[in-house]
């Protein structure tokens, strides 16, 4: 910009609906023009009045629908799967009540039993709490980066890393309670935060696409773990297969007696509650979304874009990393954490994925996705153990809720009284440097 020309970078905004909409006005205002053009075109554009939110109740409706197809296709599944209730359908013209007597009392039983399981009692709520934790944990790792037009498959390996750092301090360490659960939890955030930020350091430095870099981190993560497991320092001794020592009970979360409702819980929804503030009322969260919505607008508002991808993915994936201190040092039913050992995390972040796409990459949102799928598996077994349902019918049921919630127009073309609301698309996040 030479000496005399004015300078015509926007001046800052705030966050909030208002901000976001600035932001994305500016890509239009900065395009090279003259100055008295620049003028016409600024007077041309006054700032656009905030509109009154509105309950989204098309949202909402899209929701509850997609939870009534999946479940009707999940019951097809259970009555065309059970050998007894299909024998029936083969003299349904002659004695139809048979059949039908056979597929209500078959899905029925399949879904009082996953209710039960789920919430039928202080031991399966609590259940269902503990199994969520760490989903909710992983998918704000997920959203937070979805929020930043960022796709975030490496929450799997980011928990692990979070699970490592934290059971290693668990175990390897001897401090005096509380601060030894505190160092263990510090352990797994710093080290899901570090995988996570080498992922956003890649793609603001170099341009490597966040999909393959995190996929390949995945693959990383866990063979680092199988290596650890092979040295003396996380070996239990006396054992020959790759197992941990367990965990010192100074850095175990302590949980309510009687149930599996453990510390974890309220950490998830503090991390929620941090997310939503971090998000909606602070600078940081508000240039997190304006490079979601419009990268080139945010950094002619003069935002670093670059900055702003390091910053989400160390947020990512310390989230995610919390989802692995959830792993490692949670209590189990016998009041101790599961030891270190391959599949430590299970599937927990690729479950994440899932829980963000059904939480609309919103902290409630996310909250209650995980809170479902939690209820999902914990009812899952007594689904299994009561009627007979093989427990993979539960992954079932995840993957077509979120195929239906991912699918509005596939809903509505079910169901054409549920009106979808159209889907504003989120740019990604330009290549570059760390400028």
């Amino acid at each position: 910009m030479s000496p005399e020309s004015p300078d015509t970078r926007p001046e800052p905004v705030e966050g909030g609906e208002d901000g976001l909409r600035h932001v994305q006005a500016a890509a239009a205002d900065a395009e090279p023009a003259d100055g008295p053009e620049r003028g016409r075109r600024a007077a041309s554009h006054p700032p656009a009045k905030a509109k009154p939110r509105s309950f989204p109740w098309s949202d909402l409706a899209t929701t509850l629908a997609a939870f009534v197809l999946a479940f009707f296709v999940g019951a097809l599944l259970m009555i065309f799967s059970d050998s007894a209730v299909r024998q029936t359908f083969t003299y349904f013209f002659a004695q139809p009540g048979d059949a039908l007597a056979a597929s209500v009392e078959k899905v029925g039983s399949a879904y009082s039993a996953l209710l039960q399981g789920a919430l039928g009692g202080y031991g399966p709520i609590t259940e269902t709490m503990a199994q969520s934790a760490p989903l909710i944990c992983a998918g704000l790792g997920v959203g937070i980066a979805f929020r930043a037009g960022l796709f975030n498959i490496g929450a799997q390996g980011q928990a692990i890393l979070g699970a490592i750092l934290a059971a290693y301090v668990g175990f390897a360490w001897h401090l005096p309670p509380v601060i030894h659960l505190v160092v263990a939890l510090l352990g797994g955030l710093i080290g899901g935060g570090i995988w996570g930020g080498i992922v956003g350091w890649l793609k603001a430095r170099t341009g490597a696409h966040e999909v393959i870099v995190t996929i390949m981190m995945n693959y990383i993560a866990a063979g680092l773990l199988a290596y650890l497991l092979t040295t003396t320092v996380f070996k239990r001794p006396g054992r020959t297969d790759p197992i941990s020592p367990i965990v010192d009970w100074n850095a175990t979360f302590p949980r309510l007696e009687g149930g599996q409702l453990h510390l974890g819980f309220l950490l998830a929804l503090l991390a929620a509650l941090g997310v939503w503030w971090l998000l909606d009322r602070s600078t940081t969260g508000f240039a997190i979304r304006a490079v979601g919505a419009n990268p080139h607008a945010a950094a002619t508002a003069g935002m670093s874009v670059a900055r702003t991808t390091v910053i989400t993915m160390v947020l990512a994936g310390a989230l995610a990393g919390l989802a692995g201190v959830q792993a490692a040092l949670g209590p189990t039913a016998s009041g101790v954490p599961v030891p270190l050992s391959a599949g430590i995390v299970g599937s927990i972040g690729f479950d994440a994925i899932t829980v963000a796409l059904l939480g609309r990459s919103k902290p409630l949102g996310i909250v209650l996705a995980g809170l479902l799928f939690g209820g999902l598996h914990a009812g899952g077994l007594a689904m299994q153990s009561i009627a007979q349902t093989p427990l993979t019918l539960t992954t079932v049921l995840q993957a077509l809720i979120v195929l239906f919630v991912a699918a509005p127009g596939l809903v509505h073309r079910i169901l054409p009284f549920v009106k979808v609301r159209r889907a504003r698309g989120v740019g990604p996040v330009p290549e570059g440097g760390l400028a």
